[in-house]
């Protein structure tokens, strides 16, 4: 059954990703699971969990993960962020051009857009540099075999992120849109999304599997 994501509009100014928590916190924003298990060969699932609220001009998006084993190695902005611990927000505004925010557990990001996996464009480093981070692991990766491992990261996405789009506001948008949880190269590969996804190898780049996203 394909779901449904109602994101609420919150008033208060947020400036800190830091701060993030403690403003979905304050407005009541609830946790949805991240977990569904597409392909059975793939069996793990770490727990998984995230919000979202928006301000109008800013998307707040929080995760938290528990997982045995955690990986941060993609060092820039637009590098290979799935093959570590990384969570991501696919969308669409339109259904003709999505987008791909991931995130991997040091809070190193990708964007890009484009009508499907291969033809793609990627976020300018202006674009990517107005996407505020807070990650829990920054500074403070535990080594391999320290696991479980629990962490946290929150970003405050700018309307102006979602390059291309004509969006001034968040307000009232309708939208597509999944949420995933993968880790290509940790010891345990994993490819958990929110929204099932209906094909016989794992692809997160399925704008068809995507479920309803609405703005407050």
């Amino acid at each position: 059954m394909e779901k449904s994501l109602k994101i609420r509009k919150v008033n208060t100014p947020v400036d800190d990703a830091a701060s993030v928590a403690a403003v979905l916190d304050k407005a009541g924003i609830a946790f949805e699971k991240i977990d569904t298990v597409n392909w059975p060969e793939f069996p793990y699932r770490p727990e998984v969990e995230f919000r979202a609220a928006h301000t109008g001009d800013a998307l707040l998006l929080n995760y938290r993960c528990k997982e045995e084993a955690v990986r941060a190695v993609a060092a820039h902005d637009n590098g290979p962020v799935w093959e570590d611990s990384c969570v991501e927000f696919f969308v669409t505004f339109d259904g003709k051009k999505y987008y791909n925010i991931e995130c991997n557990c040091a809070g190193t990001i990708l964007c890009a857009t484009g009508p499907d996996r291969n033809d793609r464009t990627q976020a300018s480093a202006e674009v990517l540099g107005g996407v505020k981070r807070h990650a829990s692991l920054k500074g403070n990766m535990p080594s391999e075999g320290e696991g479980p491992v629990e962490w946290e990261v929150s970003l405050i996405v700018p309307v102006e992120t979602y390059f291309g789009s004509g969006l001034a506001s968040f307000d009232g948008v309708k939208a597509r849109g999944n949420f995933y949880k993968c880790g290509d190269m940790l010891p345990t590969p994993h490819f958990l999304s929110w929204n099932p996804i209906g094909v016989p190898n794992p692809d997160f780049h399925r704008p068809e599997y995507f479920g309803n996203v609405e703005f407050e």
